[in-house]
């Protein structure tokens, strides 16, 4: 019992230990480093859509709000059933800088998002290209702000991570979790400065390519059939030896992903297996390690109570309690039903890995079939 606990502090402790530096010396979108000069290069803001008519306003309002303006918004509607096509011709007819686009068929061995993010490459002409969602909103200076990152620290390529809006329980649970790997197991300073591809994030709802970096890469040709694109991109870029940075995007970018419980479902279903590259092992191993050491102390606590036991569970909640603070989670979801949170995350997790292995998975209407990486 002893050496459990020793080992749960270590872990804990690491994680903690993680999750300081990042909230407090880590970099942030919305900081960029007050030195660093502004030159004002062509950006292109891309936006694949399918079946967005509820986001899709909002976030082109929120766009053409930008300063500095983009020079060029391209809108690919990636053949919407609602009305999406209807949104952005409106938009373009009011608003030259718009420009929609209409996706052609998907093509065998590609996935949705990579093919929509192709199509609007090939139509962009800005010397920075900007992927985003469109489910997503923005502060004005948004661009600037990353413009003047990729300048500062001479950048082929930044994300960051939104700050979501989470309005259900399931919502709340979930998406702070997966804030949770990031900010507390990736010291984000490595992102930049470490030359290992293992040590690369990216989230695709904010991406930030210089053009000449992007066609180097292959761009979104090279990703065809990547389901979790944004990561697979991240360590390319990392493997090329160009220069990456990843930032959470809290007061800059926000996104509002899923609506409820079957959309989060189905989303992370989608994505929580990719995420650890289709390894079985990886994917089991980390999952365990996040059911030991923040579900586990609790248990122990109510049948086995005790003050090196309630260290374990001190340490768990100043973990979420920093991310409260740092990236404006939910405070008592996060904080107080944590281990919950967890369960109900490797719930999700363990039916995203044995969708994949059965071949189930689908997302807005297209089957996402993988088998070939999943070992």
């Amino acid at each position: 019992m002893t050496f459990f606990i020793i080992i749960l502090y270590g872990i804990l402790g690491l994680f903690l230990l993680v999750t300081l530096v990042n909230v407090s010396t880590g970099p942030r979108l919305s900081h960029p480093p007050k030195k660093s000069r502004f030159t004002n290069p062509t950006i292109s803001v891309l936006v694949p859509a399918r079946n967005e008519e509820h986001n899709l306003p909002a976030c082109l309002e929120s766009l053409l709000a930008l300063d500095p303006a983009p020079a060029e918004i391209l809108v690919l509607d990636d053949h919407s059933t609602d009305k999406t096509r209807e949104i952005i011709q409106g938009f373009a007819f009011k608003h030259k800088q718009v420009r929609g686009i209409r996706g052609k068929e998907l093509p065998a061995g590609w996935v949705g998002k990579t093919w929509a993010c192709h199509q609007l490459s090939q139509e962009a002409s800005g010397e920075i290209l900007v992927f985003t969602d469109a489910d997503n909103t923005y502060h004005p200076a948004a661009l600037e702000r990353s413009v003047r990152w990729m300048q500062a620290l001479n950048l082929d390529m930044l994300s960051a991570f939104p700050q979501q809006t989470l309005k259900t329980l399931p919502e709340k649970l979930v998406i702070p979790v997966v804030d949770l790997f990031v900010y507390s197991m990736l010291p984000l300073w490595l992102t930049r400065f470490s030359p290992f591809p293992s040590l690369a994030a990216a989230n695709g709802q904010w991406m930030v390519f210089r053009k000449e970096a992007y066609d180097t890469l292959g761009g979104h040709k090279e990703m065809a059939s990547e389901i979790v694109e944004d990561v697979a991109m991240s360590r390319k870029t990392k493997k090329r030896g160009l220069h990456l940075l990843t930032t959470p995007g809290t007061g800059t970018v926000y996104g509002r992903m899923y609506r409820n419980a079957e959309e989060v479902r189905a989303g992370f279903a989608k994505n929580l297996f990719g995420l650890t590259g289709f390894h079985s092992g990886l994917f089991f191993l980390i999952f365990s390690m996040l059911l030991l050491t923040m579900v586990i102390p609790y248990g122990l606590l109510i049948f086995s109570p005790g003050l090196a036991v309630a260290g374990t569970v001190i340490l768990n909640l100043l973990i979420r309690m920093l991310l409260v603070l740092a990236y404006r989670h939910p405070p008592f979801v996060s904080i107080v039903l944590h281990p919950i949170s967890i369960l109900y995350t490797a719930r999700i997790a363990l039916h995203s890995w044995n969708s994949y292995r059965k071949g189930s998975i689908t997302w807005k209407g297209r089957a996402v079939i993988k088998e070939e990486n999943t070992r």
